[in-house]
């Protein structure tokens, strides 16, 4: 693997000297129950990883319209989520180190439920920053996972993987579609955004026999840390990072502005609801059948082809249909987020180590999220200059293209060489 050499020596000595252990002593010797629990709390956790983001996607409109924050405001709030993912996700690999993956999603899953619950108070301050909390916790808990996952279900990683990232979509798309009745049936935006934290309590509370059973593992208490950083001088880093990038870029753009767009289009905010739920459904078996295309032998590079393309005819179908086919571009735009779990995967194995990993995840998160955060901003900084939506979807679709190639590359033999073989 060219490149990855002169990164790989340090995590490895790790790898042979602090993470071996629990590899082979504590696994064998972990309770059903704390599998059990382990389970429960990967898909309590999945649940609530996107709805603190869809709850407020499908509610932007409404929410600007009862609060009354102008066009510079409207464009931050969808920003917020991809910069503390940058920001508060960097910060992941050194909080783990500290206090162990366990303990490190726990607090996560802490801020992002009083985040959440923050965001009920019907202000624009408290909006944003309810915003900030709870997505600075999503941050850290989404670049923790892969090593939770590794650590935990060291020999079912693409089973986890799909669970975790299956349930994540489920719950985004049961948020999406119920958030606009709720506000209704509440009678505030607000306060429908804000009864999303409910789910992230019942997730902190899930994962607390996790972390109490991780407390009194003495062997954890060593693990080490590799930096990410120098990571990214890698080919591995950097290919993880760019396929990172690009993935939540357009991801990210379109979760955030699509019911609005639709909106904008002619569609009532009901069934820009319903398209946005439709668009996120069809990503859930998406997920599903791209892995398990990308799990037979030589097939990880048609998978990721496959994602890649179709989200370039969504984007194009968006671009060009009218308002009134828009569950064309939803189906074909929900098939190529699956590639999310793809991704994941190849994340949860691309380490030498579980330090390694967190490593990993770290870079290609922190610095992705970083970069992607261009992708809702500008869109709505592009739609209020231009007043359309041309614009922003033909770059969107240029991106979509630049996710082709950048497949390409990440599947070659050195870099899918892993992620076909566990």
């Amino acid at each position: 693997m060219p490149g990855t050499p002169p990164a790989s020596p340090p995590a490895t000595a790790q790898a042979r000297t602090v993470p071996a252990a629990p590899a082979t002593g504590s696994a064998p010797a972990k309770p059903r129950s704390a599998v059990v629990f382990g389970v429960i709390a990967l898909v309590l956790i999945g649940l609530n990883l996107r709805a603190g983001i869809t709850g407020a996607s499908a509610l932007l409109h409404d929410l600007q319209a009862v609060l009354g924050y102008g066009a510079l405001v409207a464009s931050i709030i969808p920003s917020i989520p991809t910069l503390c993912f940058a920001l508060a996700g960097a910060a992941t690999s050194w909080l783990t180190g500290k206090l162990g993956v366990e303990k490190a999603i726990l607090l996560s899953l802490a801020l992002l439920a009083g985040g959440l619950m923050l965001r009920g108070i019907p202000a624009t301050g408290m909006l944003v920053a309810g915003s900030v909390v709870g997505m600075s916790g999503l941050a850290i808990c989404n670049v923790a996972m892969p090593s939770f996952i590794r650590e935990h279900f060291a020999s079912r990683t693409s089973l986890m993987t799909a669970v975790y990232t299956v349930t994540m979509t489920t719950g985004g798309t049961l948020t999406s579609v119920a958030v606009v009745p709720l506000a209704h049936a509440l009678g505030s935006p607000s306060a429908a955004v804000g009864a999303v934290g409910i789910a992230a309590v019942a997730a902190f509370v899930g994962f607390l026999p996790v972390a109490l059973h991780a407390h009194r593992s003495t062997v954890r208490t060593t693990a080490g840390h590799v930096s990410p950083w120098p990571l990214l001088r890698t080919r591995k880093g950097q290919l993880l990072t760019a396929i990172f990038t690009l993935q939540a870029l357009l991801a990210y753009a379109v979760l955030s502005w699509f019911p609005y767009m639709l909106t904008t289009m002619g569609l009532s905010a009901s069934d820009s609801g319903l398209m946005f739920g439709l668009m996120q459904l069809v990503s859930v078996p998406a997920g599903m059948v791209l892995i398990a295309i990308g799990a037979r032998p030589r097939m990880l590079r048609p998978a990721f082809y496959l994602a890649s393309i179709i989200m370039a005819a969504g984007i194009a179908a968006l671009l060009s249909l009218p308002v009134a086919l828009a569950a064309v571009p939803a189906v074909l735009i929900g098939f190529g987020l699956g590639i999310f779990p793809l991704v994941m995967v190849m994340i949860s194995r691309s380490g030498t180590s579980t330090a390694e990993t967190t490593a990993l995840s770290t870079l290609a998160q922190s610095s992705g999220y970083l970069l992607a955060t261009a992708g809702p901003f500008g869109m709505g900084l592009l739609h209020s200059a231009t007043g359309g939506w041309s614009l922003p979807l033909v770059l969107l679709l240029v991106l979509a293209l630049a996710q082709i190639v950048v497949s390409h590359l990440i599947t070659g033999p050195a870099m899918s060489r892993n992620a076909e073989g566990k």
